[in-house]
């Protein structure tokens, strides 16, 4: 829950001070993206908690589970940030790294809620919180195709600047799936304790907080690293970039 709060954080820091130069708004949305990445890890950890269907509780599958989900934050971060330095000269393949950057995260979490809902494993797919968790896919889907498909400004230019936008319509997107995303989790939570205590193996709260710093600390080397990385760029190319 708390990662779910630290993204929409960022992502609204960024959004405001992004305008003070050229370079701020580069890192902001360095620190946007290693934000949203640190969301991927809390809902792989939750799922690894609570959602995960029967057939998948105590097998390798299930053991390295978050172990992936760490190593998979740390390469999203870094190929979402370097995605930034193609915006100019190639932009189309800045948006397909960056829409991969945050759909490989988000597909490898979402493994286990798959299993549930498309091969029906188990009592587990059963209860209540799937209807949940079917929103929060169908939302998440609508928010990559608001994201990538640059919808519905590209039909009437300019009439969608301040209201309407895809970008604003890809945010509501997001934080409703993300509501949704805790009420299915919670619920299963709550319908599934006692068969949780009596066969998962959950991490303990060391392990959590082991993948989470981490996350954090590799995270922010790459900020790091291309945050630097953007004042090694000679001025007279970054002007010639522009143009």
């Amino acid at each position: 829950m708390s990662t779910s709060c630290v993204y929409p954080l960022a992502s609204s820091c960024a959004h405001t001070f992004s305008s003070m130069s050229k370079n701020a708004r580069h890192i902001c949305y360095f620190l946007d993206y290693g934000a949203v990445n640190l969301f991927s890890l809390g809902s792989a950890i939750a799922y690894s908690a609570y959602t995960f269907p029967d057939a998948l509780v105590r097998t390798t599958f299930y053991d390295y589970y978050v172990t992936l989900a760490v190593l998979n934050t740390i390469v999203s971060t870094g190929l979402s940030c370097y995605s930034r330095f193609l915006e100019l000269q190639r932009p189309r393949l800045c948006k397909m790294l960056r829409v991969l950057a945050f759909a490989y995260p988000y597909t490898w979490d979402s493994l286990p809620i798959f299993y549930r809902l498309f091969l029906f494993p188990g009592e587990s797919a059963q209860n209540e919180a799937t209807v949940y968790h079917q929103k929060h896919m169908v939302l998440t889907l609508l928010a990559s195709f608001f994201y990538s498909a640059h919808l519905p400004e590209r039909l009437a230019p300019g009439c969608f600047d301040y209201i309407g936008h895809s970008h604003q319509l890809f945010h509501v997107c997001v934080i409703l799936a993300t509501h949704i995303q805790m009420e299915a989790i919670l619920l299963d939570k709550t319908l599934r304790k006692e068969w949780l205590l009596a066969n998962s193996r959950a991490l303990s709260f060391p392990q959590i907080a082991g993948a989470i710093l981490l996350c954090l600390i590799f995270s922010l080397i790459n900020i790091i690293y291309f945050s630097a990385a953007l004042y090694r760029i000679p001025e007279p190319e970054l002007r010639k970039k522009e143009t």
